[in-house]
């Protein structure tokens, strides 16, 4: 289920003084299963993208092809489409509207023109794949938590069944241990086979969980490799305003002090593993 975007550009507020590029001659391919981190501090042209991987936005120019077809010709039928790439918001509150959970999440279904019977069904398999405790089903989504909301916002697009799944910030705003059961949940709907791409700005969140990350600035792709290659150019994110992973400074920094330690590796754990495989115990207390 590729996505291949070919010189993709796009310009807000076009032939206006106010136009302002928002992508840059954008070459990207998206392959089935991918788990990617899209990166880049605001305005970096991250949710755009997005935008133009489901149809939401037309390109100025440049082409988008879904499975080989192009998104743009004529006959290709872009409301199914995004069945197919779902987009779940930054903010749920500008994807929930109904007067309770289950019916929200219903929408989505029964707007593929399924029978109410299998919209419910598939509402109640999607909530159940969020983890939402049943108690919720029935009261307002404007009543729950930011997580829950978030929870029920991608529920709904689950339940149309998508290949590929777009979630956009969906950690924005949490506290510690909602943001980790939001991408404990995502890295669960990878491992079930979904192509997913997280947009983020920040790699702290998108270091545990996949397995490329794809760097933005000024409407540029200005990286696209595997976590521990992207993360040894911290210093030239830095010029973009972002920054790698506390664990890969911790780890420079332990190299530069004479420890042979691996400053490639991208989690806590690996870490660990690599401290413990080169210093002696008691070693940083003078023993």
């Amino acid at each position: 289920m590729s996505i291949i975007l070919n010189h993709v550009n796009y310009i807000y507020g076009k032939d206006t003084p106010l136009e302002i590029k928002a992508l840059d001659d954008i070459c990207l391919t998206i392959n089935d299963g991918d788990f990617i981190g899209l990166i880049g501090h605001t305005g970096s042209g991250k949710s755009t993208l997005v935008q133009h991987l489901n149809g939401l936005l037309k390109a100025n120019n440049g082409e988008i092809l879904y499975n080989g077809r192009d998104i743009y010709d004529g006959d290709y039928n872009l409301v199914k489409h995004r069945f197919k790439v779902g987009l779940v918001f930054q903010y749920p509150e500008h994807q929930l509207f109904e007067e309770n959970v289950f019916k929200d999440v219903c929408f989505g279904p029964l707007n593929m023109g399924l029978d109410k019977k299998e919209a419910e069904l598939r509402a109640f398999t999607a909530l159940r794949e969020v983890q939402l405790e049943t108690e919720y089903y029935y009261v307002s989504p404007f009543d729950l938590s930011g997580g829950q909301k978030r929870r029920v916002a991608i529920a709904g697009v689950l339940a149309m069944k998508p290949d590929v799944l777009i979630l956009d910030e969906q950690t924005a705003g949490l506290d510690p241990k909602g943001r980790d059961e939001i991408l404990d949940l995502i890295s669960e709907l990878h491992k079930s086979g979904k192509t997913i791409i997280l947009v983020s700005h920040s790699m702290e969140d998108v270091a545990n969980y996949v397995n490329r990350i794809v760097v933005m600035n000024k409407g540029r792709i200005m990286m696209d490799d595997i976590p521990s290659k992207v993360f040894a150019r911290y210093r030239e994110l830095e010029t973009m305003s972002l920054a790698a992973p506390q664990v890969t400074y911790i780890m420079q920094r332990l190299y530069e002090a004479g420890f042979d330690v691996d400053t490639s590796v991208t989690t806590v754990d690996e870490a660990k593993r690599s401290i413990l495989s080169v210093v002696r115990p008691g070693e940083f207390y003078g023993a």
